[in-house]
């Protein structure tokens, strides 16, 4: 609904998920002059369309989650088309979401503010992404590292201890 938006700043979207629970979420600043162009090129700021849905069909209904996905799947095709090289075998909108999350993560931000704007109910849920995030940087570094030219090898390499520390991290 084009009421979920809140276009003043801060802009925030109220999303509303699973079991019709709502959380308010911030939106960035190129995104909120999107939005704000977007509302104002399809007069959803009149104030007979608060009610309507921000997104919508071709028949005006809001869009569904087999609309949205109708709409992924389009465009990644076209993507394929042009190069494959970089598009994943299967894209969803939860690939998104998953993306959103890591890149967050990776960014340092904290996982109790993950879980606020993914919506999680329990940490434990987003707790998911750091573990994968520490699984990818454990098999980044042994691959790296793996049988280099005996010139090469670092002398933090020759620590025993310290490298079965190492590995255990990844357990």
């Amino acid at each position: 609904m084009v009421t979920d938006i809140r276009i003043e700043s801060p802009v925030t979207v109220k999303l509303t998920g699973k079991g019709n629970k709502s959380r308010i979420v911030p939106i960035m600043t190129p995104t909120a002059s999107l939005v704000r162009a977007y509302i104002n090129e399809r007069n959803l700021n009149l104030s007979s369309r608060m009610d309507d849905p921000l997104f919508y069909n071709h028949n005006n209904q809001k869009l569904t989650r087999a609309g949205i996905n109708y709409i992924i799947t389009k465009h990644v095709e076209r993507a394929r088309n042009i190069s494959s090289k970089y598009i994943p075998e299967n894209v969803s909108s939860h690939t998104f979401r998953h993306s959103k999350a890591m890149h967050l993560l990776q960014a340092g931000i904290n996982l109790i503010y993950i879980r606020d704007l993914l919506g999680h109910v329990s940490i434990t849920t987003t707790e998911i992404y750091a573990r994968a995030d520490a699984e990818m940087k454990r098999k980044a570094l042994e691959t790296a590292y793996n049988n280099p030219a005996p010139e090469k090898v670092p002398p933090w390499q020759q620590d025993v201890s310290l490298l079965e520390w190492l590995k255990s991290l990844g357990n």
